[in-house]
């Protein structure tokens, strides 16, 4: 099996990068070919869980169909992002006691995987309000396994994979996630006009399948002892790093741009609407939305994946040029040619584009997050990055449902005036892949 590995990695990478170690302890250098194929699986695999218990899609469905109040389904989607980024500082923190941090990933994974299959439980036991709620708690627990992920993946990322290889390690992990949701979507036209509870805990209890079989993969990485200073007192630490944010100007641009960034995510809900507004045209549904974005991501992914490996912070300019450009030429299309969302290629077309340029945001925050930081700065920089990212979804969320009220166009322009301001602020910022 690690023969195969070599042989497969060596393929994928010419003799030059597949020799060069860079950031990475020496030791750790022999384990690259099966830890990138290890870590590739486990990350399509949460993925894919991802996918089929998508808050936006599954979960509101479950809820509607237990009967559980309206008032719950506006909760999801902010639980299970901010969720999960808010709490990082004082993980981070936690997880620094570790010197061998894979655990806290395999840990996280174990915890996502049993809440999912709980709210299953949850819905095929309980209804009305009780099953709402008992959905809604278990979420919020599932955001916090989340946050253990994403600071632990990172950090493992980061010891045990090259510097010219992170990018598309990523690139092809949301490749092959992208290919499933396709197939996702397609699944959910099948169910999407039924009420039936067992079909959407079907879904969930397939997706804690995938989250423990993650787990089981991602504990063969071989990840090398790294340095536990500063793990002892985890609150403590964690609220001393913030400091992070006043001495260290390139920290402090790479969270200002990442903020501004945070306009491909949030646009989308309001394009879907836009799309739902036009529906006597086209008969527009959450499931081919699911179905778009998984062929946006299949596609595009490589891509992004290969570009970053050469320079994140130009994938950054790249990707929010597109969003802010896609915005404006929505807001003209709607002020002087309305007719043009008639047209049944028009809003799904944005759609598609949209999602291509979200991925390459992600793609490039997340590689240069990793490429920027060292040892354990890099657990810090991602705890201290991820923490104010999930306050600021949530101010920025605030803002931009409030911004609702005067029309959908308000909302996109805005947003895409700040994409411009994040492309500008990514150009500022110094290469890390050099």
């Amino acid at each position: 099996m690690h023969k195969l590995a070599d042989d497969l990695h060596q393929k994928l990478f010419n003799e030059e990068d597949a020799r060069a170690c860079k950031d990475i302890d020496g030791s750790a250098c022999r384990e690259v070919p099966g830890n990138f194929f290890r870590i590739i699986v486990s990350q399509g695999l949460t993925k894919i869980g991802d996918a089929v218990s998508n808050p936006k899609i599954v979960l509101p469905a479950l809820l509607t169909a237990v009967g559980a109040p309206l008032a719950l389904i506006g909760l999801l989607v902010p639980i299970r992002e901010a969720g999960s980024l808010v709490p990082q500082l004082g993980i981070a923190g936690y997880v620094r006691q570790f010197a061998v941090r894979k655990w806290a990933w395999v840990a996280g994974s174990v915890i996502q995987g049993a809440c999912i299959l709980a709210m299953a439980i949850a819905a095929l036991l309980l209804t009305g309000q009780v099953a709402g709620w008992s959905i809604v708690g278990l979420l919020v627990v599932f955001s916090l396994a989340r946050g253990l992920c994403s600071v632990a993946s990172k950090d493992v990322l980061g010891k045990t994979i090259p510097k010219p290889q992170r990018g598309r390690l990523n690139g092809w992990s949301s490749s092959l996630a992208g290919a499933v949701t396709i197939a996702a979507g397609v699944g959910l036209f099948s169910v999407s006009d039924q009420q039936h509870v067992w079909v959407y805990c079907a879904l969930l209890a397939f997706g804690a399948v995938l989250w423990w079989t993650a787990a089981a993969v991602y504990s063969q990485v071989d990840e090398y002892e790294g340095a536990t200073e500063g793990g002892a007192n985890a609150l403590t630490h964690a609220l001393s790093k913030l400091r992070l944010l006043v001495d260290d100007r390139r920290l402090r641009h790479f969270v200002i741009t990442r903020s501004l960034l945070l306009c491909s995510a949030l646009s989308a809900p309001y394009y879907v609407l836009l799309a739902s507004q036009h529906s006597q045209a086209l008969a527009i549904t959450t499931a081919s939305f699911v179905a778009i974005s998984g062929i946006a991501s299949l596609l595009s992914a490589p891509f992004w994946g290969l570009f970053a490996d050469r320079s994140s912070r130009q994938v950054m300019i790249m990707a929010a040029v597109v969003t802010a450009l896609l915005g404006l030429v929505v807001v003209s299309i709607s002020h002087w040619y309305p007719a043009l969302f008639s047209l049944a290629w028009v809003l799904p077309g944005v759609y598609f584009v949209l999602t291509i340029a979200h991925e390459g945001v992600r793609l490039g925050r997340k590689t240069y997050i990793v490429n920027m930081a060292e040892g354990n700065q890099r657990t810090d920089y991602v705890s201290v990055s991820n923490t104010l990212i999930g306050f600021m979804l949530l101010f920025m969320g605030g803002v931009t449902a409030w911004l609702s009220q005067w029309g959908l166009m308000v909302v996109i322009a805005v947003l895409s005036a700040l994409g411009l301001l994040g492309a500008l602020m990514a150009r500022a910022l110094p290469e890390v892949e050099r």
